[in-house]
C-alpha cells in the first residue's frame, strides 16, 4: 500500500442553483465528501495506492459511501460499522467566485466512533505514507484511534502527514483543536495546514511567529496553504514558495484536499518539494474549476496537462 489515510467519510449535498442562497435552494446533488475520504479519491485517482481506515454506518448513504469510495479503488476493507450511527452531513451554497457558505450536522457523527484494532493498526503500518487530520482527534473513541495510529506508523518508518481541518463545529472551543494537534506533533513529518490552522495550532496570532514555534516543535516539514496566494513549504533552512495556478473558479471547497493529494501524490514519488507544490497547485486549480470535492479530483493526465499549461503561461 502507498498511502492509508485514517480519518472521516462525509455526506455532501451540493446546490444545483447557482447564486441562490442557501435557505431558498430546493435542489441539491449528492456526493463523497469529508477530508480524508476526498483525499484518498484524489491520491487513488492520480495512482496511488490508498486505502482508508474510518467508520460508517449500516444506513443506506453510508452504503453509498463504501460503493463509491471501491469504484475509485479505494480499500475500504478497515472501514468499520457502527449500527444506529450516521455519516457527517454538508449542504453547500454555489454562488462562484467566492460564495460558498456551508451548513454541517455532525452531532455523534460515526466517524468519531471509530475504535482501531490491531489489525487496523497493522494495516496503517503497512504503508509508505500515514495521513490523518485533525478532525480524527474531536471525540473519542477516534482521538485515541488516531494517536494510537500515529505512534504506529511513526514506528514502522512511515512518512507521517497531519492535515489539521479545523472544522469548529466539531469543537467546543478553538484551542481545544489546536492542543489536540499539537500533543500529535511529535509523530508527524508533515503538518499541512492553512494561514489560521497553523496560527491555531501554534497558539499565536501572527503566521511568521507561529511557523517559527511549529519549527522550534521540531516538525520537519511545513506545507503552508496561503489561499489565493499560493503555497509554501518550509523546512530547516529552506522555503520553497509557488503562486497559485490561475483557473476559472466554479467553487474553492475542496481545493485544500486537492492541493494534499496533488502534492503528496508528488511526495510519495520522491520529487523535489518545489515540483511538488507544482503537482499540488495544479490539483487544486482542477478542483477548484469544477463542482464537488471527491468528483472533482483529476486523473494524473489533467494534472500533467495543467502543469504543462501553466508553465508555457
Amino acid at each position: 500500500m502507498d498511502v492509508v489515510i485514517l480519518g472521516r467519510i462525509g455526506y455532501d449535498l451540493y446546490s444545483e442553483e447557482p447564486h441562490v442562497p442557501l435557505p431558498e435552494v430546493r435542489r441539491f446533488s449528492r456526493y463523497l465528501g469529508g477530508s480524508s475520504a476526498n483525499m484518498a479519491v484524489g491520491l487513488s485517482r492520480l495512482g496511488a495506492r490508498a486505502g482508508i481506515v474510518s467508520c460508517l454506518g449500516d444506513d443506506s448513504l453510508s452504503r453509498f459511501l463504501t460503493t463509491f469510495l471501491q469504484k475509485e479503488n479505494v480499500e475500504t476493507s478497515h472501514v468499520q460499522t457502527a449500527p444506529g450511527f450516521v455519516p457527517s452531513l454538508c449542504l453547500t451554497e454555489v454562488s462562484p467566485p467566492d460564495r460558498f457558505p456551508q451548513v454541517f450536522y455532525r452531532h455523534d457523527a460515526v466517524d468519531t466512533r471509530l475504535d482501531v484494532t490491531d489489525a487496523d493498526l497493522d494495516y496503517v503500518a503497512s504503508g509508505s505514507m500515514f495521513v490523518t487530520n485533525g478532525t480524527s482527534l474531536c471525540a473519542s473513541p477516534s482521538r485515541e484511534s488516531a494517536f494510537r495510529a500515529l505512534e504506529r506508523a511513526k514506528t514502522a518508518g512511515c512518512k507521517v502527514v497531519l492535515d489539521v481541518d479545523y472544522r469548529s463545529m466539531s469543537w467546543r472551543k478553538p484551542e481545544e483543536a489546536g492542543l489536540a494537534v499539537r500533543l500529535a506533533l511529535p509523530f508527524v513529518d508533515i503538518l499541512i495546514g492553512n494561514q489560521l490552522e497553523l496560527k491555531l495550532v501554534a497558539g499565536v496570532d501572527d503566521l511568521d511567529a507561529a511557523t517559527a514555534k511549529l519549527q522550534a516543535a521540531g516538525v520537519p516539514m511545513l506545507v503552508s496553504k496561503l489561499g489565493e496566494l499560493g503555497t509554501r513549504v518550509i523546512t530547516p533552512g529552506d522555503s520553497v514558495y509557488l503562486p497559485p495556478y490561475s483557473v476559472e473558479v466554479c467553487t474553492t471547497i475542496g481545493a485544500g484536499d486537492g492541493f494534499a493529494s496533488g502534492f503528496l501524490y508528488a511526495m510519495l514519488k520522491g520529487l523535489p518539494v518545489a515540483e511538488c507544490l507544482h503537482y499540488g497547485n495544479a490539483t487544486a486549480a482542477i478542483v477548484v474549476s469544477r463542482l464537488s470535492c471527491s468528483e472533482a479530483m483529476p486523473v494524473l493526465s489533467e494534472v500533467e496537462e495543467m502543469m504543462r499549461q501553466q508553465r508555457k503561461a
